[in-house]
């Protein structure tokens, strides 16, 4: 029995001094594995011993810590939310709901872990906080700042920049946290009053519509009255012009026939009536006249006593055409 009681003695001793360099050689891995901490470039990270924060890593890449120490990693980047649509009431006693979004990010990681310990915890906390001062804003405006359709009246962004004022100061010293922006991304009127809006909208844009349409009337109407009396005056300038040019042409006229038809007046009347006779006769137009009447006396071409030259008609009496063109063959001869 000794005998066996020492065997086993032996082997136990063996055991454990092949186990205990094996379990240090794994504490010693562990240890040199717990102590080095990878930090991304968007991460805080938080390094704490039983439920204390030692110290913040805010600079990304390889830091040592103690094995026994746990790292609490807060996203650093900007985040969002959108906090639960809602109404409020405005100063003059108009209902609006507004939907909001908010932009934050953690600018103190150790009071933010103390406080809120989670990004879901933050943005409820936020939003209520959020609502409670679009509220308190809002009843200190008109509904005109923020639905008129007056860029001179709206002024939704003092609204929006007063909320991130008064929500700014109370979350960075209570909870850690900066608030970017609060922005309106919409406002609408509440379900039961909104069918009476649209219609009211409906008719202010029919008014505006139809004091647009009698203005455009009235300019159009100026418009041609204004044309009208331009085309007037230009007509008249221009039959005034045309007239003085045919005054002077047709005077123009009567000097250039005076000088040529003063040359030999015979044949200028000659002339004359041949026009008259192109423009009584024709072969549809039949005229009953005396031999002896004067329209008819250039159609006699009865022998004329032979001349010397040219002799001019008796005055008062129509020279024949026959007369005429001997006359003017007289002269042809004779030079």
């Amino acid at each position: 029995m000794a005998e066996q009681s020492t065997t086993a003695n032996k082997r136990s001793n063996v055991v454990l001094r092949r186990t205990l360099p094996a379990l240090a050689a794994v504490l010693t891995v562990w240890a040199l594995v717990a102590s080095f901490v990878a930090l991304d470039v968007t991460e805080y990270g938080l390094v704490t011993r039983f439920g204390r924060v030692l110290r913040v890593l805010a600079e990304p890449g390889l830091h040592v810590v103690a094995p026994f120490d746990r790292v609490v990693r807060l996203d650093k980047r900007i985040l969002f939310f959108r906090p639960a649509p809602s109404e409020f009431l405005t100063i003059d006693k108009k209902n609006l709901g507004v939907d909001s979004l908010v932009t934050w990010r953690i600018a103190d990681p150790e009071r933010f872990l103390a406080a809120l310990a989670t990004p879901a915890a933050a943005e409820q906390r936020l939003s209520d906080v959020i609502l409670a001062e679009i509220g308190a804003v809002m009843g200190q405006y008109p509904a005109s700042v923020l639905i008129s359709t007056d860029p001179a009246k709206r002024n939704y962004l003092a609204v929006a920049s007063e909320v991130v004022r008064r929500v700014t100061d109370f979350a960075r010293t209570t909870y850690g946290i900066d608030v970017v922006s609060v922005d309106v991304r919409r406002l609408y009127p509440p379900e039961l009053n909104r069918e009476h809006i649209f219609e009211r909208m409906k008719a202010e844009r029919a008014k505006i519509a139809k004091e647009n349409r009698s203005a455009g009337e009235l300019e159009a109407k100026r418009i041609v009255a204004e044309a009208d009396h331009e085309k007037s005056r230009i007509d008249s300038d221009a039959a005034g012009q045309a007239e003085r040019i045919k005054a002077d042409a047709d005077a123009e006229a009567s000097r250039t026939y005076a000088a040529a038809f003063s040359q030999d007046p015979g044949f200028y009347q000659f002339l004359r009536t041949l026009r008259a006779y192109d423009k009584l006769l024709d072969d549809k137009t039949t005229i009953f006249l005396p031999a002896d009447t004067d329209a008819l006396r250039m159609l006699h071409f009865d022998k004329q006593p032979s001349q010397v030259g040219p002799s001019p008609p008796a005055p008062g009496e129509l020279s024949s055409g026959a007369g005429l063109l001997q006359n003017k063959k007289r002269e042809e001869e004779i030079r």
